[in-house]
């Protein structure tokens, strides 16, 4: 995946679209090792006028990235229409959009990554939850007639 760049040089006033893709290889142009796989659409609409050079993105696609639970691969769906607008003093040099496309795409991910509930690995689930009481088995310790000895030979 080669950056996205916008040629502003030789085109007048007006708007135009393109498109390009941002797959795994543009997530490693980056150094991101946390992306796992991506199949990202960019569209870009930009609009040269005079003095600024305005592009509205759309993104749309998944990011795989490692369940925060399981750490097995978990598909997020992306999706984001930012806009961006570019000083006139650039006006004559192509317009790099790679590192806003690659920002928006990182921000657009949810900060909690986990497969829906029952949907993580099962083995690492049920190695994570060992040593946890089921509700079943604290409700049944509360009712313990024991219950009430529980801390009487902690020092006050």
């Amino acid at each position: 995946m080669n950056a996205i760049v916008i040629p502003l040089n030789g085109w007048a006033a007006g708007e135009r679209k393109f498109h390009s893709h941002a797959d795994l290889e543009f997530f490693q142009t980056f150094d991101n090792t946390e992306i796992l796989d991506a199949d990202v659409d960019v569209e870009i609409r930009v609009v040269k006028k005079e003095r600024k050079v305005e592009a509205e993105l759309h993104l749309s696609g998944t990011v795989t990235v490692p369940c925060d639970r399981c750490l097995e691969p978990l598909a997020v769906p992306v999706e984001a229409n930012p806009s961006e607008v570019l000083k006139p003093e650039s006006l004559a040099e192509d317009w790099d959009l790679s590192q806003a496309v690659y920002d928006y795409i990182c921000l657009s991910l949810p900060l909690q990554r986990v497969h829906p509930e029952g949907e993580c690995n099962p083995d690492t689930v049920r190695f994570l939850s060992q040593g946890e009481r089921t509700d079943e088995e604290a409700e049944a310790e509360a009712n313990s007639p024991f219950a009430a000895l529980k801390g009487l030979f902690e020092s006050k």
